[in-house]
């Protein structure tokens, strides 16, 4: 599903040089759940910024199901984004003044879907996470681990070819973080969904098909877990 080569990403502040990421290839299969991990500083979320067309490398190639998204446009790569990923961040990024059903029906509205449509996919996934009865409900309503179930709801809605999750338990209690983790486990299963979750906690990481460890910018090892499932 994802294949990146020679991912370099250099910040430059005035005199200063940062190179975050040194030349990082990885390949991801369709339907696999990989966990990137790594200490503070590694470059976990900046090179998932990369495989997710939130950032644009200063050197490689990035192609997802076998197209060079690489070459394509700032506006190419916003549009590609909306039809065929999904985003969860640790800080859930809903909109307060809407309900959770709400929430999880804005991409489809904002690929045209009909209302009725929208609010039908969106209950039937609210209601695969057992969250249907929240459905009306306002973040403000809802527990941590259940506004990050709306969050995944929102990301899942229009099936996207990847699913890419930021540090997904890093602001919930530990029984939540369990849950969601479950959940992710249980899309790339049931589902076959395609899965990149940046962690830092290896219990969760271990959860996944394989772990990319990351170290001062560099793939240092990987684990594979797939035959331990």
């Amino acid at each position: 599903m994802i294949d990146a080569r020679g991912i370099k990403r250099i910040f430059v502040n005035g005199d200063v040089t940062n190179e975050v990421l040194k030349g990082i290839d990885v390949r991801i299969g369709d339907g696999e759940f990989l966990a990137i991990m790594g200490r503070s500083g590694a470059g976990k979320s900046t090179l998932l910024y990369q495989l997710s067309l939130l950032d644009e490398p200063s050197a490689g190639t990035v192609a997802i199901d076998g197209l060079d998204v690489s070459t394509l446009t700032t506006n190419e790569k916003t549009l590609y984004r909306l039809e065929h990923m999904g985003f969860v961040f640790q800080d859930y990024a809903l909109i307060p003044e809407l309900t959770a059903i709400e929430n999880v029906m804005l991409p489809l509205l904002m690929r045209n879907v009909s209302f009725a449509e929208a609010s039908k996919k969106s209950l039937a996934i609210l209601e695969v996470l057992e969250l249907g009865h929240r459905a009306n409900g306002l973040p403000s309503e809802l527990s941590g681990g259940e506004q990050q179930r709306v969050s995944i709801a929102r990301a899942m809605v229009h099936e996207p070819k990847v699913l890419f999750a930021d540090e997904p338990t890093a602001n919930l209690d530990l029984q939540a973080a369990k849950d969601v983790i479950g959940i992710l486990r249980k899309l790339s299963k049931e589902r076959k969904q395609t899965i990149v979750m940046v962690t830092h906690e290896e219990e969760y990481g271990r959860q996944a098909d394989r772990i990319v460890h990351l170290n001062d910018g560099l793939v240092d090892s990987i684990t594979d877990l797939k035959h331990k499932k």
